[in-house]
Order: C-alpha cells, then sequence, then structure tokens
C-alpha cells in the first residue's frame, strides 16, 4: 500500500498522462474523517473525461491500490472515482466552475502539483 504522498502522485501523474488540465490537490485531512485528499482535475471533452478516469484506475489497480468505486461515467461530464483516503474528480470545465469544489474546500490547503515550465 502507498502512503497518502505516494498515492497522490500516482495520481497526478496518471491525470498528467491523459493531458488533464488545471490539476489541483486539497489536503482534506483537517476538514473530513472520511478522505484526506481531494483531486480535482478537467478535461476538454467527454471522451478526454472518460479516458483520464480509465487512466487513474488502471494506475493505480497495478500499484495495487483499491479503487472504491466510480460516479458519473453515464454522462462523462463529472466522474468521481473513490480512491479510500482520496477522492478524485475529473470534470468539465464548465461543470467545475458551475460546482467549484475548490471553495467549497477553502479550508484545506490547496496547492498545485508543479508541472513543466511553459517555453516562452
Amino acid at each position: 500500500m502507498l502512503n497518502i504522498e505516494e498515492k497522490t502522485k500516482a495520481i497526478v501523474d496518471a491525470l498528467e498522462d491523459i493531458k488533464a488540465e488545471d490539476i489541483a490537490v486539497i489536503d482534506t485531512s483537517k476538514l473530513s474523517p472520511l478522505f484526506e485528499r481531494m483531486i480535482i482535475a478537467s478535461a476538454k471533452s467527454t471522451r478526454q473525461t472518460k479516458a483520464i478516469a480509465d487512466n487513474v484506475v488502471v494506475k493505480l489497480k497495478e500499484l495495487g491500490e483499491p479503487v472504491g468505486g466510480r460516479e458519473g461515467e453515464d454522462s462523462g461530464e463529472w466522474i468521481l472515482i473513490d480512491l479510500g483516503e482520496v477522492l478524485v474528480h475529473v470534470m468539465q470545465p464548465a461543470v467545475r466552475q458551475y460546482y467549484n469544489l475548490e471553495e467549497l474546500w477553502s479550508k484545506g490547503q490547496t496547492f498545485r502539483p508543479k508541472l513543466a515550465q511553459k517555453p516562452e
């Protein structure tokens, strides 16, 4: 089993593999006894949303991590993946903006993973 930092990194890596955008990791450990991290990412289409969610599940299973469940795959606008102490939300930008989970969970510490610098 991975510790929380290793698991978070593995999830972010899996999101980046399929070009998820605006990845945010929120530390919810002091806000909820149910999970320690919430990871939110955006996708440009329902096809990409589903591909990203599939990749996260495959990569975490390869690492021996249990996957609790997935919701929202029918529409593909917002897919929730339950990975125990980490919840992953893959959302279309309009849905993400509307529900604004980052603000709802703003008492947690939000940080963006360091991504490669874009050449200017």
